[in-house]
């Protein structure tokens, strides 16, 4: 018995490995199979795929599924609604009614408008009213979370928010060039704006807590999907920031609306120390997840899951 399962161990292990060179030697795109099997989960949930044309030209895809409360979702940089989201997507909608864009320039959505903050999150209250949602609740990662911050400026509109490693307008120069000694590149956009596979490993060694380790075409795959595409405006969008920053900050805080903030003690991208100095600013409680990089929605699902439908209920 025991010879024969590790012969069926070894078996199947020895197929698994002759399908994977297979499938790097004929180019499959791994990477393109991944997103539409997540796809195809997400439509078996009960989700709808749509498409919005937006007011500067250009079109929003976003997702709608589930019943409920409005719960918008918002994802970071690089990424997109189902690369970032999917998980919580496939429970949350149980309890909620998802709303899940991919933001102007990434994932399959685009502008013609100027590539900056007040484009993305003008993209969103079109899409929201599109839909006639006058109140709702938020939850965005990283870049997502200035979209959040921005659509918190609006406070009537917003019911609850949550902030995810995202540190609002309390990000110095100073924090920028201590980001940019960290990951060894001269400017944020040459960290968050790869040019090819290997600068994407490099992004996600800053991301994730656990090092990704991927063969070189599934780098390159990635690339091609996620980031070849608009990197003008993906740059122009990180060097915006500043003076995004510089607006967002003027709006009372007192005035925002009741907002939660979770954030991964291991987060290279933007420290802990962002995340504590944010909830002091907003009076805002802040959740602590260990043993967790910057990508705290793919790193830890379930709990940000739970989380959110602790604090909305």
């Amino acid at each position: 018995m025991s010879h024969s399962l590790t012969y069926r161990h070894f078996s199947w292990l020895r197929y698994g490995l002759f399908i994977l060179s297979v499938l790097a030697l004929s180019g499959c795109e791994l990477v393109t199979w991944k997103a539409n099997h997540d796809r195809d989960q997400l439509i078996a949930a009960g989700y709808e795929e749509h498409y919005l044309p937006l007011e500067d030209g250009g079109k929003m895809r976003y997702w709608v599924g589930g019943t409920g409360k409005p719960l918008l979702l918002l994802h970071g940089f690089g990424g997109s609604a189902i690369s970032t989201w999917k998980s919580e997507m496939l429970d949350l909608n149980k309890d909620y009614k998802v709303i899940a864009p991919d933001l102007a320039w990434f994932g399959d959505s685009y502008s013609q408008g100027n590539a900056n903050l007040t484009t993305q999150t003008n993209a969103v209250w079109h899409l929201m009213d599109t839909l006639g949602i006058e109140k709702f609740n938020v939850a965005g990662i990283s870049y997502g979370g200035f979209v959040t911050y921005d659509l918190m400026t609006q406070p009537e509109r917003i019911e609850k928010s949550i902030i995810i490693a995202s540190p609002g307008p309390l990000f110095s120069d100073d924090d920028l060039s201590a980001l940019c000694q960290r990951a060894g590149v001269d400017k944020p956009e040459h960290l968050f704006v790869p040019e090819n596979g290997q600068e994407v490993r490099r992004l996600f060694n800053h991301v994730f807590f656990t090092p990704k380790r991927m063969p070189d075409f599934v780098a390159d795959q990635i690339y091609d999907s996620y980031f070849s595409s608009y990197k003008k405006q993906k740059t122009a969008l990180i060097q915006s920031l500043v003076d995004d920053r510089s607006r967002i900050s003027t709006y009372p805080t007192r005035e925002l609306p009741p907002t939660m903030l979770i954030w991964g003690d291991n987060d290279q991208i933007f420290p802990l120390e962002s995340g504590i100095a944010l909830s002091k600013h907003l009076q805002a409680p802040m959740v602590v997840i260990p043993n967790t990089g910057h990508g705290v929605t793919n790193e830890q699902p379930d709990l940000v899951t739970q989380l959110v439908k602790s604090y909305l209920q």
